[in-house]
């Protein structure tokens, strides 16, 4: 019981090679999952500032996919995605950008992915 309470506590997934970066895109893809992945560096004060506040949005928002990326260890995503700066968010769906923004500004997080969220709603039910 305890583990499974510990399984849950985290919604997060930290991409650690390409391999499994391509293998998370395209399953979300598949699923239609729409994804926000946190660029982050562990020398980066300010990311690690919103790994906390990353994780309960990640809560909240059961049906996005909630990726973290260390620049350093997976530089060659970081490249593709052309990451500048950390912490570098950005939301995708169907393995496109549909926004993305630098900076630690939990506010700015929350709008956006709420914005995000809202547009994912059906606009009707025949679908």
């Amino acid at each position: 019981m305890e583990e499974q309470q510990q399984a849950t506590k985290f919604r997060v997934v930290k991409v650690d090679s390409e391999e499994s970066w391509n293998h998370f895109i395209t399953q979300a893809n598949n699923q239609g999952s729409p994804v926000f992945v946190h660029f982050s560096a562990s020398w980066c004060v300010p990311s690690l500032a919103m790994n906390s506040y990353f994780e309960e949005l990640a809560m909240t928002y059961q049906d996005i996919v909630f990726l973290l990326v260390d620049v350093d260890e997976v530089k060659g995503v970081a490249s593709k995605m052309e990451v500048k700066a950390m912490p570098t968010f950005v939301l995708m769906r169907n393995g496109e950008v549909v926004t993305r923004f630098v900076g630690a500004n939990p506010e700015e997080m929350r709008k956006r992915i709420d914005a995000f969220a809202h547009s994912l709603l059906p606009t009707n039910m025949d679908e």
